[in-house]
């Protein structure tokens, strides 16, 4: 999800298309089976399941067709739930393992059928989404690590896609492990996320913005105010797993690359 960005590398020119008419119904019922309340995936579970690698194999099949490309709120969804369902099947095809930083080239390689190409995590992450969709993107993809964003239970849908977005963003706010707010000593301490791509959340009115919009009410206040701190968490790589697998990781991601 964050590589691209993070080692100030060039985004990809080339736009990234999906097709027209995804239906998300199987994976929806997966994402239901397999992630907890915690947005923590059960992959050990899904990978013994044969029939249910094989739905998610059938699903993200329908993303590889070129013509009839989606527009709107439905390519943007889609595009979500390609990239959130490609991380859970490079995983799956992986499995176990203790970071997605441990698999070769997870986010560059170019092994992914999608509207007719074959692009990489990067290419639907940086050449599509995050042009288009902006500051958004940022509460709705998951990269397999555990301090992102939390996985949702359901599949995102064009009908629904601001309330998904803003629930995205409440639901990752409202977690201390992950955002955490220390009024005492008028500071906030934050996803490094916001850090990594604060360009695209100063196209929104800045990261104090975002924040205000979106964090539990009690508390706006210390947000608002103009001397508030904002410090940023370590990133924790460590796969996104509710069994063992992730939890002690602490190896760095330059040691990857």
């Amino acid at each position: 999800m964050l590589a691209l960005l993070i080692f100030s590398q060039t985004l990809c020119s080339s736009a990234v298309n999906v097709p027209a008419g995804v239906n998300n119904d199987s994976y929806d019922r997966l994402l239901k089976k397999y992630v907890d309340q915690n947005g923590l995936v059960a992959y050990g579970k899904w990978k013994e399941n044969a029939e249910d690698r094989k739905a998610l194999t059938t699903y993200l099949e329908q993303f590889a067709a070129g013509d009839s490309n989606a527009s709107g709120n439905e390519r943007y969804a889609s595009l979500i739930n390609a990239y959130n369902a490609l991380v859970i099947d490079w995983i799956l095809q992986n499995y176990p393992a203790e970071s997605i930083w441990a698999l070769k080239d997870s986010f560059k390689a170019r092994r992914h059928k999608v509207g007719g190409a074959t692009v990489s995590l990067n290419d639907i992450e940086n050449s599509a989404l995050r042009p288009e969709f902006g500051y958004r993107t940022h509460a709705v993809l998951v990269c397999g690590a555990r301090s992102c964003p939390p996985l949702q239970r359901s599949a995102y849908s064009s009908g629904q896609l601001e309330e998904q977005v803003e629930h995205g963003y409440r639901t990752w706010l409202s977690r201390s492990d992950l955002n955490e707010l220390f009024p005492d000593k008028n500071e906030a301490e934050i996803s490094s996320i916001f850090k990594w791509f604060k360009g695209d959340f100063e196209k929104a009115g800045g990261v104090k913005a975002i924040l205000v919009k979106y964090v539990p009410a009690p508390a706006k206040p210390l947000l608002q105010k103009p001397d508030c701190q904002i410090t940023y968490k370590t990133y924790n790589w460590g796969l996104n797993d509710q069994g063992p697998h992730g939890r002690n990781w602490k190896q760095s991601v330059f040691d990857f690359l």
